[in-house]
């Protein structure tokens, strides 16, 4: 839980507070962009909700936080209420799962809900509450793992639902006990509607999941910058190659899409012209670095 005596100076005064526990991740500013706001490497209350709406997303936020860093004065049992907006609806089959992880520094997960067995991509922390939320719309086949720094609890998920993980060998060690290891640096169907794609670069085995064409689920490999409003990555958070991060990059120019669904950083919607524009753009200005 959130310390109210450990709460930060620039969070403006009333029922929703930010600690020093924060570690900036970024999730409730994703989701209560009027409540939350980022300075000095943490997270802070730069308003606080004057409406349902706003209150509402920030406990999911409240939720969400995988350092238990915000608090709230007096809505407990609101808090329990706004649990059952887990899994969040993003567009069609897919779900934004919250309970972010500090194993994964926070890192954002997914959830598919596929008529061939439903997908979970990284992994959050694990919530009984979640689990139930899973079961009911139908289990859980597979656990997608974008690269090994967003692991989590994906053995938890596996063994309560009897999924199999996949994760790249080059990401993979002993400590995992991954069920399916892609083994080549091509991309393939794993089934139909599910693209896999190596993107070295973030981290050695590195990839990213395209489903049906319209929904890129990409790890730390590419996201949606609040503050430059444009596609980007990030050189200091490399931890293998930056020139195979770029390569990376342009060799997802070859495919279409209408949604980056990253890990860190922002969620975004376009038609697939604009976001091909976009990737082009990141890519330009990224090559500069």
């Amino acid at each position: 839980m959130a310390d109210y005596k450990k709460r930060l100076k620039k969070n403006v005064p009333g029922n929703f507070y930010v600690d020093k526990t924060c570690i900036n991740c970024d999730a409730c500013r994703q989701l209560a962009p009027k409540v939350f706001s980022e300075d000095s490497g943490f997270s802070y209350v730069y308003k606080q909700p004057k409406d349902e709406l706003n209150e509402r997303q920030a406990l999911e936020a409240l939720l969400a936080c995988p350092t238990h860093s915000i608090g709230a004065l007096k809505t407990n049992l609101k808090a329990r209420n706004v649990m059952h907006d887990f899994p969040l609806w993003i567009a069609d089959n897919v779900f934004y799962l919250g309970f972010h992880s500090d194993k994964s520094f926070g890192a954002s997960s997914y959830f598919i809900e596929d008529p061939q067995g439903n997908w979970m991509i990284d992994s959050p922390r694990y919530q009984k509450f979640l689990c139930q939320q899973i079961r009911e719309k139908g289990g859980l086949k597979y656990i997608f793992l974008t690269h090994q720094d967003d692991i989590a609890d994906a053995e938890k998920y596996a063994r309560e639902f009897g999924a199999q993980r996949i994760l790249h060998k080059y990401d993979a060690n002993k400590n995992h006990n991954v069920e399916i290891l892609i083994q080549h640096s091509r991309a393939f169907f794993f089934t139909k509607d599910f693209l896999i794609i190596p993107t070295p670069g973030h981290t050695k085995g590195h990839c990213v999941l395209l489903y049906k064409n319209k929904f890129l689920f990409s790890g730390d490999h590419l996201w949606w910058s609040r503050r430059t409003h444009s596609l980007g990555a990030s050189k200091q958070v490399c931890w293998y190659s930056w020139e195979k991060q770029l390569e990376s990059l342009k060799k997802l120019l070859e495919y279409r899409f209408t949604y980056v669904l990253p890990g860190h950083g922002r969620r975004v919607n376009y038609p697939n012209i604009t976001m091909h524009q976009a990737l082009e753009h990141a890519i330009f200005r990224l090559e500069s670095i």
